[in-house]
């Protein structure tokens, strides 16, 4: 006895396309993120900003492709004539210790002292020497401008008993891995403006602003598509 074919039927659902609308998406919104960042940081002394990087296979891995490169050049050099107010003309970095005892590197120079004599940053953080011990002045100074700092780092203090200068060590400047920076850098009387430039930033958000409405609209092609082709399914 012969038997008559079967009729096979159904629908075979391919995410791929929605996949990859939902990953764009994703990576827009992310990168859109680090331009807001950026945006944030231009008024913030000694920002640097970050440089998006997306890697191969984006298409296929989504955000996981995203991630970014500090740019390292040196920003705008403003005038404040505080003498605690200092400024790298140069790529480097200031070496700062933490109340848990991890070393942080920082382009904000806007220091302080405390009564102890100790050079500090404005949250507190204890600013390193060139030998990596905390900078520590031999006395606190009735007047800030009797404080010193030289090209090289060098810190003195003028002393008007003595009619002279006592010298309180060198400010550690050290690149991104941590060697010293050899070079008259230090500018005394400055802080570092950030090296964002909004211009950028606004025209670079403003195309991947483009393409998450375009990834956007073509999700939602997709899905009526798809919406469609099951509900036709169903009535069959």
């Amino acid at each position: 006895m012969s038997y008559p074919d079967k009729l096979v039927a159904g629908i075979n659902f391919d995410g791929h396309g929605l996949a990859q609308s939902i990953n764009a998406m994703q990576m827009d919104m992310n990168i859109m993120g680090i331009f807001g960042e950026n945006i944030v940081g231009f008024d913030k002394v000694g920002y640097q900003r970050k440089d998006v990087v997306i890697s191969s296979f984006a298409e296929f891995i989504g955000p996981q492709a995203l991630s970014y490169n500090v740019d390292n050049q040196v920003g705008r050099l403003l005038m404040t004539e505080n003498p605690l107010d200092i400024a790298l003309s140069e790529r480097g970095y200031f070496q700062v210790l933490n109340p848990d005892g991890t070393i942080e590197l920082t382009r904000d120079g806007r220091f302080k002292i405390n009564k102890e004599g100790e050079l500090l940053t404005m949250d507190e953080q204890k600013v390193l020497s060139s030998t990596g011990s905390p900078l520590v002045l031999p006395f606190v100074p009735k007047e800030l401008n009797y404080i010193s700092v030289g090209l090289d780092g060098k810190i003195g203090i003028f002393d008007p008993e003595k009619r002279g200068f006592i010298s309180a060590g060198y400010l550690g400047v050290v690149s991104e891995d941590g060697s010293i920076v050899q070079g008259n850098c230090v500018r005394q009387g400055y802080v570092e403006s950030s090296n964002v430039s909004l211009e950028r930033e606004y025209t670079e958000m403003a195309n991947y602003q483009k393409s998450f409405m375009a990834n956007k609209q073509m999700f939602r092609i997709q899905n009526s598509n798809l919406s469609t082709a099951i509900s036709t399914l169903g009535r069959i």
